[in-house]
């Protein structure tokens, strides 16, 4: 049975995605737990919502055994790996607290934040509250050099406002989560959808904390991946840039041609040099190629949006492991 809230109490709802997190769960829901204990004061309830994103790992026993001891567990297993995206969007529509609060089971995301997160809406008048590191201390000068050019480049070219360093550890008002599931696109970048849907939100900066235990699942290419997606998904600037290239290079091959005309009509000298003309053909070929594959990205994006395809697919959850024991 689930404990049924006094009319007077808030729920607080945790969303923890979690992709081969078999080492992490017992001890992120260890300090999570601790941090629940601070806010009775504040007659807040919690649920801990954890997204199974189709681990290889022993995940979803763990989960399972945290659920048996705790009642406020629930859990959410995916069919397959359908990506962090997916399990925040799983989440949320699973959420039913007045807040919301998205977190990593790496515990990068103190927890320890969150009664200062929870202060910031409830006696600031902020509607979300988020966090966003001061610092790099531990990740590769690469990355972090990607990373900051990211931030200054989504910015310039697009309306979302995505904050350097920004985490996906938030605490939302319920009225900021209902506008975010309104936007039920496949194809999501959440960190651009948090800053297009607006809302008044505070900037809480802390330094960068390491994983407690085990590796992270994110890759260079797999970010820089992610980050490309961000782009596109926000803005149109690249198709306007394949637009005025295309412009610009028939621009500079018509003074060239008149240029090759008047020498030839003046000067009598026939044009020479294959090799730089081969050069400057597979220079425009290589631009060519570089604005199709832009317009076919976006191509691509729209072309999954229109198959409809559910966003993930859950093969299990708390209430069906529960039903087939009965």
């Amino acid at each position: 049975m689930e404990k049924k809230l006094d009319k007077k109490s808030k729920l607080l709802s945790v969303i923890v995605p979690c992709y081969n997190e078999e080492q992490m769960v017992p001890i992120f829901f260890k300090e999570i737990c601790k941090t629940a204990e601070e806010f009775k004061e504040k007659n807040v309830e919690f649920e801990f919502i954890f997204v199974d994103d189709g681990s290889k790992d022993r995940t979803l026993e763990e989960l399972k055994k945290i659920r048996k001891l705790d009642s406020r567990v629930r859990y959410c297993s995916f069919s397959r790996n359908f990506g962090k995206e997916a399990a925040i969007y799983a989440g949320l529509q699973t959420s039913k607290g007045d807040y919301v609060v998205l977190m990593d089971a790496d515990l990068q995301d103190p927890p320890a934040y969150l009664m200062q997160m929870y202060q910031a809406i409830t006696e600031e008048g902020y509607d979300c509250a988020a966090t966003r590191r001061m610092d790099r201390k531990g990740e590769a000068k690469l990355r972090s050099f990607f990373a900051r050019l990211f931030y200054r480049i989504i910015n310039k070219i697009s309306s979302a406002d995505i904050m350097d360093g920004a985490r996906d550890y938030r605490l939302m008002k319920r009225q900021v989560v209902d506008a975010i599931l309104s936007m039920c696109e496949y194809n999501r970048f959440t960190k651009g959808i948090f800053g297009w849907v607006g809302f008044k939100t505070k900037w809480i900066a802390y330094e960068n904390v390491e994983r407690v235990a085990g590796d992270t699942k994110w890759s260079f290419w797999s970010l820089l991946t992610y980050a490309l997606d961000g782009i596109i998904a926000f803005s149109t600037t690249p198709l306007a840039i394949a637009s005025f290239s295309g412009v610009l290079l028939s621009g500079i091959a018509l003074l060239f041609i008149i240029g090759i005309i008047l020498r030839t009509l003046i000067l009598g000298d026939p044009v020479a040099g294959w090799p730089s003309l081969v050069c400057i053909i597979l220079l425009l070929s290589g631009i060519q190629l570089l604005c199709m594959g832009i317009i076919g990205q976006y191509l691509a994006k729209a072309y999954m949006e229109t198959k409809k395809r559910p966003v993930y697919i859950c093969r299990e959850t708390e209430e069906t492991e529960e039903e087939e024991e009965d």
